[in-house]
């Protein structure tokens, strides 16, 4: 007969093993594969107008009305860089949410905060929290309206926002056609080049550019371009870039069933004197980093000036879609080589 010391070693070694095997499960799985598996269960209601694949999801409610919603959640042991505060955090997680509202061309009309609180955060962290949340919604014009709030042992916010539209005006990720231009609103690889910074080098956040630090601190949602280019008609495809650049023209690659083959990439001055001084290279930074919060987007060549006026100026083409191929290529150092398909995704990443 076994010992109970014996007994509890053979028990959790079961249960270590059984651990493993379900970590090693999801990871294998990622982001898209769980997705995948919600998306399977849940089914398609016949209410439905826009579902999993894309930013946001939609059902209708009479005539071309519909409504939007959003839900996305900001968790501390992933999502918080070292010297982020309470305040900040809960601006980035309503940032987040904003966003994919803001590439879809929507306004959020109200939202909703469901707050997993540890026992050791302070009543003044939660008054952080509190005005960061305030204040971000204040500053894209909508009311935050109730929630939940529940006790965790990690951080997490989760919002919820919700909007309604007309369907004629909702951009979607498919719909980029060959020969349209790939244009972004923005530059890329300084919310990478602030988080190398913090995590690799070790580098306080006192001492940082304020270029990363604006970019990884206190970033924000491109809403007011997004409203304007939606109002312009002249996207046909549209994704913010907040898991990363590469990863977002993949996206667009996929659900249009087009290529795309990228010309040039705009990437700011703080990340170029970033990869410089690090022997890195900015291309990469710009293209694998995430969390810009930049639009993506893909516009018939007769259409680009039009949408050029509405978004002020702040449009870049960066590239082309074609139907030579699948996928995303550009042109680097006199050759046409694939982008990889890499970015942020959960349990992978």
């Amino acid at each position: 007969m076994a010992s109970i010391g014996n007994v509890h070693h053979i028990q959790n070694k079961r249960l270590t093993k059984h651990i493993t095997i379900s970590l090693t499960s999801i990871t294998r799985l990622g982001e898209l594969g769980i997705i995948k598996i919600m998306e399977d269960s849940f089914g398609v209601s016949d209410r439905m107008v826009v579902g999993f694949g894309d930013d946001v999801s939609a059902v209708r409610l009479l005539g071309s009305r519909i409504a939007v919603l959003k839900t996305d959640m900001f968790v501390g042991s992933t999502d918080l860089p070292p010297g982020m505060t309470m305040r900040q955090a809960a601006w980035k997680a309503v940032v987040a949410n904003v966003s994919d509202l803001a590439a879809k061309g929507i306004r959020p009309m109200a939202g909703l905060v469901a707050l997993g609180l540890p026992r050791s955060l302070k009543k003044t962290e939660v008054q952080e929290i509190a005005k960061g949340l305030s204040e971000a919604a204040a500053s894209y014009d909508f009311p935050l309206i109730g929630g939940d709030t529940n006790e965790s042992n990690d951080l997490t916010i989760s919002i919820a926002l919700f909007a309604v539209a007309n369907k004629k005006n909702l951009i979607l990720r498919k719909g980029a056609k060959i020969h349209d231009v790939v244009a972004v609103t923005g530059e890329f690889g300084s919310t990478s080049a602030g988080l190398k910074s913090v995590l690799k080098y070790r580098i306080s956040w006192r001492k940082m550019p304020k270029g990363l630090y604006d970019a990884l601190y206190r970033p924000r949602a491109r809403l007011d371009l997004g409203l304007r280019l939606a109002a312009s008609r002249a996207v046909t495809s549209s994704i913010d870039s907040s898991d990363g650049l590469a990863w977002s023209l993949h996206q667009l690659s996929e659900s249009s069933g087009v290529g795309i083959i990228i010309d040039e990439i705009p990437t700011s001055k703080a990340a170029r004197d970033f990869a410089q001084q690090h022997h890195l290279r900015s291309r990469d930074l710009a293209l694998y980093g995430g969390e810009e919060y930049e639009l993506v987007l893909t516009i018939p060549p007769e259409n680009f000036s039009r949408a050029y006026r509405a978004a002020k100026g702040n449009l870049t083409r960066i590239g082309r879609v074609t139907g030579r191929f699948r996928g995303v290529r550009m042109k680097a150092d006199g050759r046409i080589v694939p982008v990889k398909k890499k970015g942020w995704e959960h349990f992978r990443s």
